[in-house]
């Protein structure tokens, strides 16, 4: 097997302040992965690391084959929330292109290729008809699709999702949803973070995180019993599920497949 990401003994943190003890993950290529714990488990700063924002305390991590600080070169990344100033008149299409910054630098001129594909990637996230409005007039799933959107237009192997599902509208998570299955059809590699079990039992690869990973592997194998109720430090088995594996949580969003299939 290939891997994407390949990472040995890492050790994750800001300053004195550990957020991932010491680790081993391995994520394959062209696979969809999931990276799930509890709030403070590490899981954002697992994807700090893979996008290169920063550098392993110990141990030894390749992304796409080389090192962090040249990840950024393979790695695009959208975070749950991007702030940006109120009233600043950014309009969509400006949001989207700055996904060409990598390329072009702050103030390079855009060729007819970056803006075919900055052009592209607001078709794939149905935002085309809004290219022209400010983000702030735009409601929340509305911004999140256009963030993936600039995540789409940089070129990558590697799409990292900070929750991207979570609180959206349905028609928004829908989008996103395929976007995510579309990557892979394209011989990417996507990994995105989230709380919600149904969604990381839906993926080919699964990241269970506690303040270390506690486990990486094919869903079936790293969801069990013994290993949630040790990320979520849960007094016992029956608990675990009790909480986690909430059906009423699933019917907010759609939950696919790894072929695209909503069930």
């Amino acid at each position: 097997m290939t891997y994407i990401v390949e990472a040995t003994g890492i050790v994750l943190g800001y300053g004195d302040k550990i957020a991932v003890a010491k680790s081993d993950v391995h994520i394959p290529e062209g696979a969809v992965t999931a990276v799930i714990g509890p709030n403070g488990s590490g899981k954002s700063t697992l994807l700090h690391a893979f996008a290169g924002l920063i550098t392993p305390q110990a141990g030894q991590i390749t992304i796409a084959g080389v090192g962090p600080t040249d990840a950024w070169r393979h790695v695009s990344y959208v975070l749950q929330a991007i702030n940006v100033p109120i009233g600043v008149p950014i309009t969509v299409r400006e949001v989207v292109g700055m996904g060409r910054f990598p390329k072009t630098g702050w103030f390079g001129r855009f060729t007819a290729a970056d803006r075919a594909l900055v052009a592209d990637a607001m078709a794939q996230l149905e935002v085309a008809d809004l290219a022209d409005r400010h983000l702030s007039e735009l409601s929340g799933g509305q911004r999140q699709r256009v963030y993936v959107a600039q995540g789409l237009a940089q070129g990558h192997d590697v799409l990292l999702l900070d929750e991207p599902l979570t609180g959206l509208d349905l028609v928004s998570a829908k989008t996103i949803d395929r976007i995510i299955h579309a990557e892979q059809d394209g011989g990417r590699s996507v990994i995105f973070t989230t709380h919600d079990l149904a969604e990381a039992r839906a993926a080919d690869h699964v990241v269970l995180m506690g303040g270390r990973v506690v486990a990486d592997g094919p869903p079936a194998a790293v969801l069990t019993r013994e290993n949630l109720a040790e990320a979520y430090q849960l007094g016992s088995l029956h608990e675990a599920y009790d909480v986690l594996d909430d059906p009423a949580d699933t019917t907010t969003r759609p939950v696919l497949d790894a072929h695209g299939h909503e069930h």
